[in-house]
């Protein structure tokens, strides 16, 4: 059983140095303990998913750049998510404003390579 991820769920990336809060526009107006609830397109950079502070991945071509400048050194660089892709893979059985919801163990993919997990979802009193 999940646990519903909300506005402020704590985020992690895997090349990422920081861990951010997830905002979560309440446009479906749906919430769970006071906050907007999630859903699996939540996944806006910049909107819902802020920077992670610096990035690690020599996939990311401004760390890569950075690193070639550094004479093979690796240099991290700002991280600035890039997710097309919604959250997978959510909760199918419960719809919030007819999209999946989102829950602690989904992951959402950075094209860069990085996996962003929950790491708290921002409440621990409603399941799915």
């Amino acid at each position: 059983m999940g646990v519903a991820a909300v506005n402020g769920a704590v985020l992690q990336c895997t090349f990422g140095a920081a861990q951010v809060p997830m905002s979560v526009i309440p446009a479906a107006r749906v919430f769970a303990c006071g906050q907007p609830a999630a859903t699996i397109q939540d996944h806006i950079p910049l909107v819902n998913i802020p920077p992670f502070g610096m990035c690690s991945n020599p996939a990311n071509p401004m760390v890569a750049a950075a690193t070639a400048a550094a004479m093979g050194v690796l240099t991290p660089m700002p991280c600035i998510p890039v997710t097309p892709a919604p959250w997978t893979p959510g909760i199918p059985a419960v719809l919030i404003g007819g999209q999946p919801a989102l829950d602690n163990s989904s992951k959402l993919t950075c094209v860069y390579g990085g996996v962003i997990s929950i790491q708290i979802p921002g409440q621990f009193t409603v399941l799915y």
